[in-house]
């Protein structure tokens, strides 16, 4: 069992635990020591008998990567949950978000992303991708330094102490059809040369910390033409050599048809058609997939970045699931519109989607006997760890130390191959006492080490921001 009295104080010297039991690569191991080293875990040894010079835990799991976040959105939870139409939609659920996002200063941006990730070291990521598109004033004009806004996302990830990979985003045309962004997306846009200033400043700032990676984003195929995202994806112009490639696609039914009339094909199939995707990149979303678009992203090695309660408050549909994990693709988990910050929420929706639109039980299961909650698991710390960039989401010589331990009353008396089962699928809250990020304790206890002082920032944040609402 843990204890908060067991926790090093925050320095990063070499330290050492003995788990009785932690998720190896390999499987369930008990008895397990990890030797942790500036941050990283420098050797792992099974079946070693506890003592005196080990600070003992419990049930160790890795850290989970959360692959798709818009931290401006965490603020405006629940207010978009009213009839504004006579078919509301993704479509007109924008409409309150470019409300609201207009309103949003660098200052609250940064009280709201550390607040934010904050709550999700709480509910057991410890690495997050930011996909952001915030980047000027509300009239379109660009900040003194370009990447205010991602700098100050990139501050309130430092506060909270979790892993970023940070995405700005380029956005530059409101449709397939090449049109203006209109005046709510303003302070969205870039020229393909804004972006590279943009993209070259926050790569600077990332390389300055171990727990920080860069990377690039193409807001949407209806937002970027072609001829940008080829430029774009250029080194020099944004694009970093090996570093993550992000895309929203083929999200709406929508998007698809308008991608079919104005390009010939369909969103995925033009992507694949276009560009050398591979292991580098994630596409988000990804809801309507065809036979041949779920053989062929399986094949390309990129990972499908799937938000279940986004895709679910929005109306978005159900995501082919058994088909693409069956041709062995990749896939990973976020919280996209953070109306919801809960791992076990997300990996529980990803099996119940597929349960209501089949009718059957334990779909993603792979093989007779597999359990379903530790398969949900183990390919989303795979997919995380590729869309992330980052070495995470492994117990595992080389690789960060980020560690969740799991509270002994949320699994008592659990067997070890059903430990993620109830962990998943009967847990009303959060399982993690305790959170490790990078050698650290970010949460002991249930409680983040900055509790106090984040919260009273964020609500002196919302304070302001829902004052005219």
């Amino acid at each position: 069992m843990s204890s908060s009295a067991d926790k090093p104080s925050g320095t990063d010297s070499t330290r050492q635990y003995w788990c009785e039991r932690a998720l190896l690569p390999t499987g369930w191991a008990c008895g397990v020591v990890l030797t942790i080293d500036d941050g990283w875990i420098v050797e792992v040894a099974a079946d070693d008998e506890p003592s005196g010079r080990f600070r003992r835990l419990g049930t160790v799991l890795p850290g989970m990567p959360n692959t798709h976040s818009h931290a401006f959105q965490r603020a405006m939870a629940g207010l978009t949950e009213y009839r504004v139409r006579e078919r509301d939609s993704f479509w007109s659920w924008r409409e309150t978000m470019y409300r609201f996002a207009n309103r949003i200063t660098p200052d609250d941006q940064r009280h709201i992303a550390a607040q934010l990730y904050a709550d999700m070291l709480k509910a057991g990521y410890t690495t997050v991708a930011e996909f952001h598109y915030l980047h000027h004033a509300p009239d379109g004009v660009h900040y003194d330094r370009i990447s205010e806004m991602s700098q100050s996302v990139i501050d309130g990830a430092e506060l909270a102490g979790i892993n970023v990979t940070h995405l700005p985003v380029l956005y530059m045309t409101g449709g397939f059809d090449g049109r203006e962004l209109a005046e709510e997306q303003r302070r969205f846009g870039n020229t393909v040369e804004s972006y590279a200033e943009l993209s070259n400043e926050v790569a600077a700032r990332c390389a300055r910390s171990e727990q920080q990676q860069s990377g690039l984003a193409l807001h949407s195929l209806r937002a970027v033409p072609p001829s940008a995202m080829r430029e774009a994806l250029q080194p020099g112009n944004g694009g970093q050599a090996d570093a993550p490639i992000h895309v929203h696609i083929a999200e709406q039914t929508k998007e698809v048809d308008d991608c079919v009339t104005e390009r010939g094909l369909r969103p995925v199939e033009w992507l694949l058609d276009s560009f050398a995707v591979d292991k580098r990149w994630c596409l988000v979303h990804a809801t309507h997939l065809s036979d041949g678009e779920i053989r062929d992203v399986a094949r390309s090695e990129a990972t499908v970045g799937l938000c279940p309660t986004t895709e679910a408050n929005l109306g978005d549909g159900f995501f082919p699931l058994k088909a693409f994990v069956d041709r062995a693709g990749r896939i990973s988990v976020g919280s996209d519109s953070n109306t919801s910050v809960n791992l076990v929420e997300e990996l529980r929706w990803l099996e119940y989607a597929q349960r209501l639109a089949s009718r059957s039980r334990n779909v993603v299961a792979g093989a007779s006997g597999d359990h379903t909650g530790q398969r949900l698991f183990e390919l989303c710390l795979d997919g995380g760890r590729r869309a992330t960039g980052q070495r995470v989401g492994r117990i595992e010589t080389g690789y960060r130390a980020d560690l969740l331990v799991v509270d002994d009353n949320a699994i008592p008396h659990t067997p070890d191959d059903f430990v993620l089962d109830r962990i998943v699928f009967a847990c009303d809250r959060s399982p993690f006492r305790d959170v490790m990020v990078a050698g650290l304790w970010r949460v002991q206890d249930f409680r983040h080490v900055a509790e106090e002082p984040l919260k009273q920032r964020y609500d002196d944040t919302l304070r302001r921001l829902m004052s005219d609402f």
